[in-house]
């Protein structure tokens, strides 16, 4: 009896000590402008003044056919129904997933015109996203090393193919924390058919899981069982969160599991979000211009507009990084109709999103990039039957692809780079994946190969080993 008291003495002596020793460490900690370790989303200085705070990334999961909306090839018209050049293809016979290098040319049919003062070209399907050309930067160099789905989505995210690495918007909260209390600093919004990387596109890897991205839904309750069952009252709820927190301080004290931060943190997030969700996800205070404008309760196009003009209310209450996926772009088959029918559902959305974020005064500070994994080949590709335009798709082509970027930090009005007159290779300004995450980094104010995370006894970073900050996509 006696050892057994002595044993409580001490462990009742040492939790005290370290209750009292953590309290005085997290004054310190924010005296000094640090987060403490309860507070592991607390907002964070970046290494210089960056000018964007916040991404918006629309990811468009598949591999946009780039020739079709931003990289006008008027000259596969001569070779249509023919192979390309030897010259250009014999090298990349196990570097296509599916078509041969003989493939016939496939041009395209869409028109395309000159918008805004810069007179970039665009293609007839995103008038909405054309007319913002001027705020705009269209980058037309893109390459990558991958020629599949969820390899492609793995390095555009995470920096690698390989599965296991912290997601871009881990990293940018890791570098930055969050400016908002009730919500969580990633959020993750998807609509169509679900993305092939699916969690590993939003995962935090070997950051702490607070880092996580988090999947909303666009209706209802933002993620399922928030709401507090029938006959649980707040203060029920937050006397029995009182003491899981006083059970998992204990915990953490005694195995010293940094995840169990993590685990606390996520609790309070959660009961926090009790209240703020469901105003998050009422559209009732929004004009009926500005619903309209998103294309709001109009379908096709509803769940991606709802997912836009929430993007834009939770960069407005200090979420860091909000993901839109929508998929999917893969057209291996029926390119005209599937291209048209995700044009049609993204376009307006799109280019109100740029529109609401301008007219708020929220652009400058807000970075949003619209890309997919990879583009698509000038060759056609036919799943089964005669060819024909009815039936035409196109394959995988990582060899040279569009994306762009307007907001916070990117020099809008512009074109940077160039593809030959097949747009199968690049003849000006190749932008890999990793210089497009450094540049990223760079607008939020971080030096990509100083924001790392020491992990299995070295130091990682989004951009692996590789990536150079691009000084012509920036303001």
């Amino acid at each position: 009896m006696i050892k057994i008291l002595e044993r409580s003495r001490r462990d009742f002596i040492r939790r005290c000590t370290g209750g009292i020793g953590a309290a005085a460490l997290a004054h310190l900690l924010e005296s000094e402008g640090i987060a403490a370790v309860t507070d592991p989303l607390a907002p964070r200085k970046p290494h210089f003044p960056g000018k964007a705070k916040n991404v918006i990334f629309l990811f468009m999961e598949g591999g946009p056919s780039q020739m079709d909306l931003y990289d006008p090839k008027p000259e596969l018209g001569k070779w249509a129904g023919k192979p390309l050049p030897e010259s250009l293809t014999k090298e990349y016979g196990t570097k296509l997933a599916f078509t041969k290098p003989d493939a016939a040319v496939l041009p395209s049919p869409r028109k395309f015109s000159r918008y805004g003062q810069c007179g970039t070209e665009f293609s007839e399907w995103i008038p909405n996203i054309a007319a913002h050309a001027d705020d705009i930067c269209l980058v037309r160099s893109m390459h990558t090393d991958a020629f599949n789905h969820h390899p492609g989505q793995l390095l555009l995210f995470s920096g690698t193919t390989q599965f296991g690495r912290p997601s871009m918007g881990a990293w940018v909260t890791y570098g930055l924390g969050s400016e908002s209390r009730n919500l969580p600093g990633f959020v993750v919004l998807t609509s169509g058919r679900g993305t092939s990387g699916g969690v590993t596109n939003w995962t935090s890897g070997f950051l702490p899981s607070t880092h996580q991205g988090v999947v909303f839904r666009n209706s209802g309750d933002p993620i399922l069982y928030l709401s507090n069952p029938d006959g649980l009252t707040t203060n029920t709820q937050r006397i029995t969160l009182d003491a899981l927190k006083e059970l998992n301080e204990q915990h953490r004290a005694e195995t010293g599991d940094s995840e169990i931060d993590s685990r606390i943190a996520a609790y309070e997030l959660a009961f926090r979000m009790q209240s703020a969700g469901p105003d998050l996800l009422d559209f009732s205070k929004e004009s009926p211009k500005t619903l309209e404008m998103y294309g709001v309760g109009k379908q096709p196009m509803h769940p991606y507009a709802a997912n836009c003009l929430l993007a834009r209310r939770m960069v407005e209450r200090g979420v860091r990084f909000v993901m839109l996926a929508h998929a999917s772009w893969d057209d291996h088959s029926d390119l005209n109709k599937k291209l048209h029918e995700n044009t049609s559902i993204t376009d307006q959305p799109i280019g109100a999103l740029l529109t609401d974020l301008k007219q708020r005064g929220l652009l400058d500070s807000t970075l949003v990039v619209w890309s997919g994994e990879f583009g698509r080949t000038p060759m056609v590709e036919m799943r089964s039957g005669p060819i024909a335009m009815e039936a035409a798709g196109r394959d995988h082509h990582p060899f040279a692809y569009s994306m762009w970027m307007a907001g916070g930090g990117i020099k809008g009005g512009q074109a940077v780079g160039k593809t030959d007159d097949f747009a199968f290779h690049i003849t000006e300004d190749k932008i890999h994946v990793h210089d497009l995450q450094a540049t990223i980094m760079k607008t939020l104010g971080f030096d990509h190969t100083k924001l790392t995370y020491r992990h299995l006894g070295r130091d990682f970073r989004l951009t692996d080993i590789h990536g150079n900050v691009v000084p012509k996509l920036l303001a």
